[in-house]
Formats: C-alpha cells, structure tokens, sequence
C-alpha cells in the first residue's frame, strides 16, 4: 500500500514539472505564482460542477485595474483576448489560464470566472482569486548622461533610476571603487548630487542597477569644462554700399558645442528682416553681409556659448559709405516775412558731406554773393531777414568724396507774413499750492497758428490737472513740481513763434540747486551752487556723496553750515576716487529737490596740491536726480572753516586699538591705522615715565615697533598719525605699563655671561695659535739643520785628493776645519749628527 501511494504522488510531482498542471487548492486562500519576463505561467483556477454533473459553461478571466475581461471562452466560440494580450492567453485544463511571453505589466492580481449556463444569473460563481509576480531584471527609468561638463566650485547633479522585480538597489561607484556620502556628496534615491566640486571629484560615476535578475550599469565622465571663449574678435569694417562685408568670430571652448548669435545694435539679426535675407553665418561664427546697405552701419555684436558660465562677447563696427544723396524734397517751403527763416536741404551722406550746391530759378546760386544769406552746417540756408525778393524755385546738390547721388527735386519757396500774439501771458504769475492757474495765449495768422504750452526744461505737462482749451492752459490744485518756466507756440507753416512765463508756486519746498561746481585736492572736495526757488522760505543745504558706481545705499550726507551758505568742503575723501556729489535744498516745510548727480576725481597722493584741483560743473551731470530714504549726518559732517575759499589742511583721526606688550629688551608695540579715509604719512609714538614726553619716529609703512627701555618704571604710551600735507591727528588712547628693575638686572647680568663666554672663547683661540706657532718654527728649524748639514760636511778632497773635492770639481774648496763648520752651524742654532758626518768624511 506504501509503495503504491509513493509511485502515485512520484507520478503526480512528474507530471506537474512536465505539464505544468494545477492541483485542487483545498483552502480557501488565493494562489501566488512566479514568473520571470519572458517566460510563461499557467495562472491556475478551482473549478466543480454543480452537482458533480458536466454542465455548458463560460470561463472568465479578469485582471485588477482593466475593467474589460483579459480573456473569455465558451465552448464552441472563438475564445477572447483583451488588448495587449493578444496570442499571448489561451485555456488550460478546464479553467486555468496559460499566459506566455510574460511582461513586466503582467504583474498583479487576476479573478477566475466560471458562469455554469443552468444556473441563474445571481447564483454563487466558481472561481479564485490568484496573483502574478513577475520577476524582472532591472533596467533603467533614467540615467546618466554620458558625459557631464562642470567648473569647480560648482554643484552636478547625476540623475539615476532603475525599475525591475524585485525592486533593485543602486549603488554608485567613482572610478572603480564604492561611493560613499560625505559633506559634500548626497546619494539620494533618484541622483547623485555633489556639491561645491573639487579638483579630486573628476572622475567616472557608475549607476549600478542591482536584484535577483540581474545588474545593469551605466557610466557618466564628469569632465572640467570652461565657457566659450572668443579668441579672434571682429575687427571694425569699413565698406562702399552694395560690396560685401565680413565679420570674423572665432571661439573656443570645452566641450566645444560652440554656437554663435549674431545682434545688430543689440537687436538680434534673426528679428530683422530687412537685414537677415542678407546675412549668413558659417559654421565657425564668420558672419557675412552681401549686399550691403546703408542702413546696416552700426554695432555688430557675436556673442559665443557652449551652454556653460557666462557668454562671451566682442563687438565691432560696419560703415557703410555712400554718395551723398537728398533724403526728402518739400514740394513748398515758407518763409516768415520780416524774419529769419530756413530753406532746408534734407541731405544724408556716409562720410559727411563736404559741401551742398544750390540753384535758384535753374540757375547757378551762391549764397555768399547775397547779404544776410549765410550756409549752415547741416547745409540749410539761412536768411537772417526774410524780403519778397527770396521768393523762387530752388533745388539743391549735395556732395562728398563719393561724389552725389543726384539733385532734389523743385522746392517752391514762398514768402508769407508770420503768425503774431494777440494775446501773451504776463511775465510773472504767483500762486500757492493746491490753488488753480490759467494763462492766456492767442494769436492770428494765414494759415491759421495752432497753440500749445510746454515746459521750458522738457518735463511733461500733468495729465490729470492740465487742461489746454482755446490757447489758454489751466493748471489745477498746483503742487510744488509745477514751479517753473511754461512757453506758449505760436506755429503755422510759416513760422513758429515762443513766448514764455514764470510760475512761482508759493508755500513749498525749495526747488533743485542749480549751476553746482566740484573742486577737488587729494582729500577734499568744495562744492559751490546757485540756490533756486525757495517756496517762500529760508533754505538750507545737505550735500549727499558716495564712491561712483556703488549702488544708492552707500550715500553719505553732511549738513551745510552756516545755514544758506552755497559753498561747502567735504574732507576724509580717499585720494584719485572718483565721486558722486548731489545737493539736496530744504525749508522749514521740509525736503525739497535734488540737484543733478556731478561725478568727480580727487587727487593722487603724490601730485602737486598747488593749482592742481579739479572742477567739474553741473553741466556734467551723471544720470537722474535721486532721492534716498532717511539723511544721516552723524559721524559725517566736518567742522565748517572760517573762509570757505581756504579750508583748513585735512589731518588723520586718532589711531586704533594700541597694543605694548613686554619684550626681552624692551617693548613691543602695535595698532590699527584711523578709521578715516585721509592718508597718513607716518606716525609718531610718544612714551614718557617723567612728566616729559620723549619720542620714537618717524614710523612709515608699518604699524608696530620695537623698542629698548633701558630702566624699570611706569610707562605711558600713545601714537599719532599725521598727513601728507604735514598735519598732526588726534592722539591716541593712552596705555600705560609698568616696567620692573629685573629687565635692568636681566640685561646686566646678560652682558656678564656674555664676558665670560667672550673671554673663555679667546682663550681657547690663544692656546690653538700657540700650538700652531710652535709646529711652524719646528718645521723651520728643520729646514734650516738640513741646510747647515750639507754645509758642514767636510769633503773627501781636503785629507786625500790634494785639495779637490769628491765630486773632482776642478775649482778648489776653501779650506775651512770642520769644527769651524760645526761652530758656525751652532751659531745658528741648529744641531748636527756629527757620527753620521764623520762617517761619510
């Protein structure tokens, strides 16, 4: 019975591996089943008859989230496959679902139906729930780039995703090698972020994709890169109308994806149609205009790029020159009877033109041959005193070095009387603020004039409480801005005629100062103004200055004092810095105008002071007036001198945090230059432990010093700045310190070990000396015993040879005794081996 049992479930587990069949699910659980991509799966489903008994029925298979069934049969029918399941599902067994070539989107839960068709329709279903998991190798969602440009100092960002089953983990690798987090490394879930990039950060990233099916990669160099640069700029082009001109733009960069925009006068050439029909840029930013025209002169500007910092630019100049040619011809001209009066040649010529040819009634007219005729510069006629008698037809023929493009047309001047005033407004008008004015104007002439007002200084009209109505303008509920001078015209073809008024509004602020001149010296700068309208009160001034180009908030401001005084020096200006001043007029109703931003330079330090200021003038004004929140004059404002016209010399303020610490010979002291901006020549230091003081100096360039105190006691130091200009600042902070008698008794008994060691030293130095005497005088000494021994000796000649010598010199010696010999040789001091001279004798 065993036996048989064991061979039934071998057979049954065979027959599952090969068929891959499904077995009756017993409890009520759903099923699981695994896959791997590609593969297939039998998703298997538990089916009964009722009744035990065959019955018709219908199988249904659903998947979670599709609302249309994924697959339908019916015996007898063409079975049904949901899209994207197509050739992909058929039946297995009874009711089982044989899926093949599975998708990663197969994954997730499916419902078996089965519909027994004897059975009515709201009857309990056959049927189990079962779920799919497909197991995947990861790929990625998102990756890397491939190559990554960067700068130091900048953050990268590395995107990286991965999808599979199960889900993988990613692991980034630099070069080979794991990477870990730090203060400047973020491993997030989707990027890699790096932050403030070094030198050591280059390198090669590697995304890992990583699950039980498999690992994926993917690479990306992060490479230092630099923004294009231009390294041949266009150069300024110069061509005759109708030629070609060419504009070379080259550029480098890494990486080198360099792509170039072409601006005409800031206006890029691709939004100009007139221009781009005619341009063409090849591939390395060579930009070319043929033909040319006249109206392409201007700026041309190449800017490059490669997607990285800041684009580079050079600009260059086209001139397009031409002959010169008349623009407009006015069929009628008019002048004004009794006045003067223009006839206008509208000439345009690339260079100027040289000069314009006028013929009256076809012919030949030269206007110096008449009196009160004069040729302008832009080559209109003027005649000073218009007569009947300059009445006519006249043309004109303009020239330059290109000759002329031709003569204008007939202009039909004709002499009219002008329009006149029957009406002007008073000279003066007086009215208080929120009040209501109106001036007259009006005038008769043929044509008949038309009549507007203006302001003289160009500022508009107020739209809302300005009103022009029958030559007349009314102002309404008059505010301070409306002070000034307004100006009817009088105008027809003729002529145009102005005439002019003065409205004070009273009981306001002042109005803007005017006529404001700057002079500077190295460190100083006097302003003189003109004062304007007051609004009906006394006056006063703030000057406001800062450093050029340094934004609005850095304006300092100073009082003027007296009260209504126009002139003013501002001092503690650094030396060759260029300066924004501006005058700023007030009254007792409270703020009123700016004058014009006036820009000047001081002197450098080293130049003369004498007849070397500067003046600049309101007429130079740099941008707009301005008005800045809130005057701060502490800590600004300087002491007024007596003679505004002779200031008193600039001096430094007192110099910072002083510092005396002791030192083995003395002190040593430090401190930080003045706060102000006047530059110092040198510092004194004052010290004394007696009423007196004594000093140290002059000290340049420097901001500490040594010094030797030779005797203990209560010191006081202090340090003083001074100018250029040789004046003496304010004094230090006093800092005082006490030195003991041991710096004394230290140095003195410093001095003594040094005697001694000096002494011990020489000695030392006598003994070596005498040493070296000695061997010296020995060495000599046996010199000189060798010498007297060879001269000592007695020869052979003198016993035996009858006088000759043992050498046979023919010539005799002089008989001398040996002991005569010998005795002189110790004369000399020297000692002979008298065996050794007896046995060669």
């Amino acid at each position: 019975m065993i036996l048989k049992k064991t061979c039934q479930l071998l057979a049954l587990f065979v027959c599952i591996r090969v068929t891959k069949g499904c077995t009756p699910k017993n409890d009520q659980n759903p099923r699981h089943f695994t896959a791997t991509l590609g593969e297939d799966v039998i998703l298997c489903c538990d089916f009964e008859y009722p009744e035990e008994k065959p019955v018709p029925y219908v199988i249904q298979w659903q998947k979670q989230g599709i609302k249309i069934p994924i697959y339908i049969w019916y015996d007898g029918y063409p079975p049904h496959a949901g899209d994207g399941y197509e050739g992909r599902v058929s039946l297995a067994e009874k009711a089982s679902l044989n899926l093949t070539n599975v998708h990663e989107s197969d994954q997730g839960w499916y419902e078996c139906k089965v519909y027994f068709l004897n059975r009515p329709p709201d009857s309990p279903k056959n049927g189990t729930w079962v779920h799919l998991d497909v197991h995947a190798p990861p790929h990625f969602k998102m990756k890397p780039p491939d190559v990554v440009y960067v700068k130091v100092g900048e953050s990268v960002s590395l995107p990286c995703e991965a999808e599979g089953t199960p889900p993988p983990n990613l692991i980034w690798y630099k070069d080979n090698m794991p990477l870990e987090e730090s203060r400047t490394v973020q491993i997030l879930p989707t990027e890699l972020r790096i932050n403030n990039l070094r030198q050591t950060d280059i390198g090669d990233y590697t995304c890992m994709a990583r699950n039980k099916q498999g690992t994926v990669t993917a690479t990306s160099k992060v490479i230092v890169a630099g923004p294009a640069t231009i390294v041949t700029p266009p150069r300024n082009v110069t061509k005759l109308e109708g030629d070609r001109a060419e504009f070379i733009c080259e550029a480098k960069a890494l990486p080198s994806n360099v792509t170039h925009r072409w601006f005409h006068n800031g206006v890029e050439i691709s939004q100009l149609s007139w221009l781009e029909t005619r341009t063409s840029v090849r591939r390395d930013g060579t930009l070319f205009i043929s033909p040319t025209s006249a109206e392409d002169s201007g700026k041309f500007t190449c800017e490059v790029t490669n997607g990285i910092g800041t684009p580079d630019t050079a600009s260059a100049y086209l001139s397009v020159e031409y002959p010169a040619r008349v623009t407009f011809s006015p069929t009628i001209q008019y002048l004004p009877l009794g006045l003067s009066g223009v006839i206008r040649c509208y000439v345009q010529a690339s260079p100027p033109f040289q000069f314009i040819t006028w013929t009256k009634e076809s012919r030949q007219y030269d206007p110096n041959s008449f009196p009160g005729v004069v040729t302008l510069n832009n080559g209109s006629l003027l005649f000073q005193r218009v007569t009947h008698e300059d009445q006519g037809r006249y043309r004109c023929t303009p020239y330059n070095i290109h000759g002329t493009a031709g003569t204008s047309n007939i202009m039909d001047v004709l002499v009219r009387e002008p329009p006149i005033y029957t009406l002007k407004p008073k000279e003066i008008y007086q009215k208080p603020v929120d009040s209501e004015i109106r001036l007259p104007c009006d005038g008769l002439g043929q044509p008949k004039p038309a009549i507007t007002w203006r302001r003289a200084d160009g500022s508009k009209l107020p739209r809302d409480r300005a009103m022009i109505r029958g030559g007349n303008l009314t102002i309404k509920g008059l505010k301070k801005e409306d002070h000034g001078r307004y100006e009817c015209v009088l105008e027809n073809e003729i002529a145009t005629l102005v005439t002019s008024t003065l409205l004070l509004v009273e009981r306001t602020t002042p109005h803007a100062p005017t006529n404001v001149t700057v002079n500077t010296s190295t460190v100083a700068a006097t302003l003189t103004w003109l004062p304007a309208y007051d609004g009906g009160h006394e006056q006063t001034y703030v000057i406001w200055y800062r450093l050029a180009d340094q934004g609005d908030s850095d304006w300092r401001t100073i009082r003027v004092y007296p009260d209504g005084a126009t002139t003013f020096t501002v001092y503690n200006l650094q030396a060759d810095t260029e300066y924004d001043f501006q005058v700023l007029s007030r009254n007792k109703l409270g703020d009123g105008m700016f004058s014009p931003i006036i820009r000047a330079k001081t002197k450098s330090s080293d130049s003369s002071t004498s007849g070397s200021s500067s003046s600049i003038s309101s007429s130079e004004p740099i941008g707009n007036n301005f008005t800045s929140p809130g005057e701060n004059t502490s800590g600004n404002s300087v002491p007024v001198p007596a003679e505004p016209s002779t200031p008193p010399k600039p001096v430094p303020g007192p110099v910072r945090n002083v510092t005396v610490t002791k030192t083995l010979l003395g002190v040593r002291i430090t401190w930080n230059p003045p706060a102000d901006t006047v530059p110092v020549s040198h510092y004194m230091i004052d010290y004394k432990n007696d009423p007196q003081w004594q000093h140290w100096g002059p000290i340049k360039n420097v901001t500490h010093f040594e010094a030797k105190l030779l005797q203990g006691g209560k010191y006081v130091f202090r340090i003083i700045a001074h100018s250029f200009e040789g004046g003496a600042g304010t004094p230090s902070n006093e800092v005082k310190l006490e030195i003991h008698g041991d710096l004394q008794d230290r140095n003195r008994s410093k001095a003594i070990t040094a005697g001694v060691v000096g002494g011990i030293l020489f000695f030392i130095a006598a003994i070596v000396l005498s040493v070296c005497a000695v061997k010296i005088c020995n060495k000599r000494k046996r010199r000189k015993a060798e010498k007297a021994y060879m001269m000592v000796t007695c020869p052979i000649a003198d016993a035996r040879n009858g006088g000759h010598s043992h050498g046979g010199s023919p010539v005799p010696l002089k008989k001398i005794p040996c002991q005569q010999r010998r005795k002189k040789a110790i004369e000399e001091a020297c000692t002979i081996d008298t065996r050794k001279a007896e046995y060669q004798v």
